[in-house]
């Protein structure tokens, strides 16, 4: 099936990806869909929180850097960044790294089955520069410095287990981290102007001890083929991982990345793109760019963390612009979800849902102060699509 998309009102590559089960555009006949409300329709007034929200939403602040987390004694990490939930009993729990150098690491957030804050917790200490990661499917948080030569660090949500290193998944400038069960293998950004798209395989299944980590090769296009090929140093030194694989297909900052049903999405912000890998067909191609949608007015800037819902939706949080996150459906409607006014110089950071898909966890990285300390972590509640 060719894919037709709001990009630029042409075909623009033959994947049919699913997402949610849904599929990302309809027949080669069909009209591109363009940039429109979306579909929880316009955004309000700004609220107590600064943050302007579709009808029917609400927001209430979680945690402030530097303050304890309301109901807990717990201290709340300067710049909050790249997060997760997960299932914790009849509640759950979020999680968040700190992007701070040195120090870094990341905390936890308890929550009761009515989402009230039950404890709060470190999770990860003595690490640098912690920016996004990825949730795994045996439930444990992959927290990536996004330095040179940096690490992935595994650490375990409930604060039970002590963080472990995980060496073999490669030293570079990490980013974030997605999961896919079916071809037991975590895919990895990179956050360099020339950075690479990688994946790691373990030689077991659920444990991160070893493997074979392997970079994306394909040609400069921005939609065709691709394979995989062994970086035959995964400690980066003398030569960097992104440097040792002729080939090796370049991305300009690698940010967010998201697994679903065969699909991986991840997002570039040198070029404000966002990139799917169809893992079935063997292809890729571009969801989204600004300098491509039709008439200009690109309602998606400063592309950064992203994360799905269980109704096909893709999330896309921004860096700087209108701090806004935005929602990529199914037929391609991008539109505003919500914005956060009056902090400009900061970026939205680790959008989340809880395990009921009702709630939607974020922070503001540097809020209305615009530095590291000022970071802001937000719940917001309300009829999320199902």
């Amino acid at each position: 099936m060719e894919r037709r998309s709001f990009l630029r009102g042409a075909v623009i590559g033959t994947s049919a990806a699913a997402f949610g089960g849904s599929l990302w555009a309809g027949s080669a006949s069909a009209a591109p869909a363009q940039p429109g409300a979306g579909p929880y329709g316009a955004l309000g007034a700004a609220d107590a929180n600064g943050i302007q929200l579709p009808a029917g939403f609400t927001s209430r602040v979680i945690a402030r850097s530097g303050q304890t987390v309301p109901g807990t004694s717990y201290t709340w990490h300067n710049a909050p960044d790249g997060g997760a939930c997960f299932a914790d009993g009849t509640g759950w729990i979020y999680v968040s790294n700190s992007e701070i150098n040195p120090s870094g690491g990341a905390s936890a957030v308890k929550f009761s089955s009515t989402g009230a804050v039950t404890g709060a917790y470190r999770i990860l200490s003595g690490t640098r520069q912690n920016c996004a990661g990825g949730k795994t499917p045996w439930n444990t948080w992959l927290s990536c410095e996004e330095v040179s030569l940096g690490y992935v660090y595994e650490t375990d949500p409930y604060g039970v287990n002590a963080a472990v290193r995980r060496d073999a998944m490669g030293k570079f400038k990490h980013e974030a981290a997605a999961a896919d069960p079916v071809r037991r293998a975590i895919y990895l950004t990179e956050d360099e102007s020339d950075g690479c798209f990688y994946r790691f395989l373990p030689t077991t299944w659920g444990n991160l001890s070893s493997g074979t980590l392997q970079v994306f090769k394909a040609g400069t296009a921005t939609s065709g083929t691709f394979t995989w090929q062994t970086v035959p140093d995964p400690d980066g030194a003398p030569t960097t991982t992104r440097n040792q694989v002729s080939g090796a297909k370049r991305f300009n900052g690698g940010e967010g990345c998201y697994y679903a049903n065969d699909t991986v999405w991840f997002t570039t912000k040198g070029d404000n793109r966002v990139w799917q890998v169809n893992l079935a067909a063997g292809t890729y191609e571009l969801a989204y760019d600004d300098s491509l949608v039709a008439g200009g007015g690109a309602p998606l800037t400063g592309v950064d963390n992203v994360t799905g819902s269980s109704s096909g939706d893709l999330f896309v949080a921004e860096d700087g612009g209108n701090m806004e996150i935005c929602v990529i459906t199914p037929d391609d409607v991008v539109a505003p979800f919500l914005r956060i006014n009056g902090q400009s110089s900061s970026e939205i950071t680790g959008p989340a849902f809880s395990p009921d898909g009702r709630r939607l966890y974020f922070s503001s990285q540097r809020g209305t102060s615009g530095s590291s300390s000022g970071g802001i972590t937000y719940e917001v509640t309300g009829p999320f699509r199902a």
